[in-house]
């Protein structure tokens, strides 16, 4: 069926039509377009969260190519948000953009399965992994014991360092999966010493660990059963804050070894190695989607990168690859400095599924390329100074801030909403709106459709509560409003196991080990172990 009220038009698409092509080899790029809380609450496998609040500001990075098959979806109800989204991605350039009949409602009456949280394929891949390699796992309470003793270990958390920070298993030191091949000699310097890699919960603990037994590094190497949680949940203190982090020193003379042993094991897993020449030639290909994905560090992709790459770090490409693509059967081309990291990220890549390949020149290599991102509308954006005198002579309110921050603390009277939503709110067309943003980019894109709305006189502010404060606007704290079941873009399954929630904790880690009894044999098959 097509639909021609939109400025290009799109088709629907059954649910069993879909499952054909996520299955049929040719590139898709199936997203969901409802907010993260309702993303991770039940999606499609393969879906990539893009909301509809963000669409325009991440779809060139996760979707570059205009001519790649798309397909949106949403509840399948009547708030007509897949329909918005297919009309935005048209209005954009995208050629082939169809919407799921009956969105995801239609898909599990058809018999398919949805899955809860977030980066579903990518953490079945490591359930999947511990069940081929029976990587080595050690429980929370023999490590604490062994700490006690003061046995030759150490703890690497393969988380970033952000997360890490939040909490860590004491002594824990961050050392992000993605730089393990590079750094974990120089932290784990005698071969006796037992190495065990955390996370928060179970995947990143295992593909860290067997990373380190791939690569043939000589220590004893275990997972941590189910992470920070897992201790946690037996009743062992964590660290809050910690700063212990992995050094940038790494000796010059260790890097040919390093990248032999990781040209090795990209070798044993089929990684192909593609110079500056064919990636170009890649990248100016209209018919296939290739992503070039930087897996250094942020302080080395901050110091400059190659045109056209996203920074990508190589644990986090692997652990959430939805949140750096959404193009099912892209070419990945990952690289780095010194020819250490990439290779490992690719292996692991291909054992997804992914057709990926190292960059032979790393970030050396001469490349030409742009990812032009799509030119928000234009907005006057307000001070805070400005927006004091404005909703001092009556202006409307609307609060487009993430719901918790909204709760946490708002500017008196404003209103909370959500982009999909704001056609929900009753506005007053004969008087101004100041839209209250983290993004004046977000703001823009939102206040097109309140345009759309029949609202002429828009205007944005990107403050906080204390540059507001600091201006004399009064401010008020709502922790019950906006309700739970309005603040879609909040995932609380996610959340609360971090926040002390043993119960939530419990939950979140059932779910994941039960993800490999939910996927079927076409999704099961996708993934390429090796000998399997």
């Amino acid at each position: 069926m097509t639909h021609p009220n939109t400025q290009h038009p799109y088709t629907d698409v059954d649910a069993h039509t879909l499952k054909q092509w996520l299955h049929d080899g040719s590139e898709i790029a199936l997203l969901d377009v409802r907010e993260h809380g309702q993303y991770g609450e039940s999606h499609l496998f393969y879906a990539a969260p893009v909301p509809y609040s963000r669409l325009e500001l991440d779809i060139a990075r996760l979707a570059p190519r205009r001519g790649v098959r798309v397909v949106v979806y949403d509840n399948g109800g009547v708030d007509g948000t897949a329909a918005r989204a297919a009309g935005a991605l048209s209005a954009l350039g995208y050629g082939q953009v169809h919407r799921l009949t009956g969105g995801i409602a239609q898909w599990q009456q058809a018999g398919y399965a949805v899955f809860a949280g977030v980066n579903v394929p990518s953490k079945t891949f490591g359930e999947l992994a511990e069940e081929v390699f029976h990587t080595p796992r050690i429980g929370a309470r023999e490590l604490a014991e062994r700490q006690r003793r003061g046995d030759d270990l150490i703890v690497l958390d393969g988380r970033p360092y952000a997360e890490y920070q939040k909490m860590s298993i004491p002594g824990g030191v961050c050392c992000p999966n993605g730089e393990l091949a590079l750094r974990a000699h120089t932290l784990a310097s005698s071969p006796d010493t037992t190495i065990v890699v955390n996370c928060a919960g179970r995947t990143r603990s295992i593909i860290g660990a067997q990373t380190l037994i791939n690569l043939g590094v000589p220590n004893p190497v275990y997972a941590l059963e189910n992470g920070t949680q897992g201790w946690y949940l037996e009743d062992l203190q964590l660290e809050h804050g910690a700063r212990r982090r992995y050094g940038d020193d790494i000796a010059s003379a260790d890097i040919p070894e390093l990248a032999r042993r990781s040209a090795r094991l990209a070798e044993r897993h089929g990684v192909p190695m593609a110079d500056a020449s064919q990636v170009q030639a890649w990248l100016r290909d209209t018919a296939r989607s290739t992503f070039l994905c930087d897996v250094r560090s942020a302080e080395e992709f901050e110091q400059g990168s190659l045109p056209g790459a996203q920074h990508t770090p190589g644990g986090q490409l692997v652990q959430a690859t939805d949140q750096y693509l959404a193009v099912r059967g892209a070419r990945i081309v990952v690289f780095d400095a010194e020819g250490v990291r990439a290779p490992v990220v690719a292996s692991w890549l291909r054992q997804m599924g992914w057709d990926a390949c190292v960059l032979q020149e790393g970030v050396l290599a001469a490349l030409a390329h742009e990812v032009p991102a799509a030119q928000a509308p234009a907005l006057t954006l307000l001070s805070d100074a400005a927006l004091a005198d404005t909703l001092a002579q009556g202006a409307q309110a609307i609060d487009i801030r993430p719901s918790m921050r909204y709760r946490a603390k708002h500017i008196a009277g404003a209103r909370w909403s959500i982009r999909p939503r704001l056609d929900r709110l009753t506005l007053d067309a004969a008087r101004p709106v100041v839209l209250l943003a983290e993004d004046a980019t977000l703001a823009a894109w939102a206040a097109g459709d309140l345009r759309a709305l029949g609202i002429t006189d828009i205007k944005a502010n990107t403050g906080t509560p204390e540059s507001w404060s600091a201006h004399g606007i009064a401010l008020e704290s709502t922790p019950a409003d906006p309700a739970d079941g309005e603040c879609i873009d909040y995932l609380f399954f996610v959340h609360d196991r971090h926040d002390g929630n043993k119960a939530a904790a419990r939950q979140y880690l059932a779910w994941e080990t039960n993800l490999t009894k939910q996927i079927d044999d076409r999704e099961r098959a996708a993934y390429r172990f090796p000998g399997h």
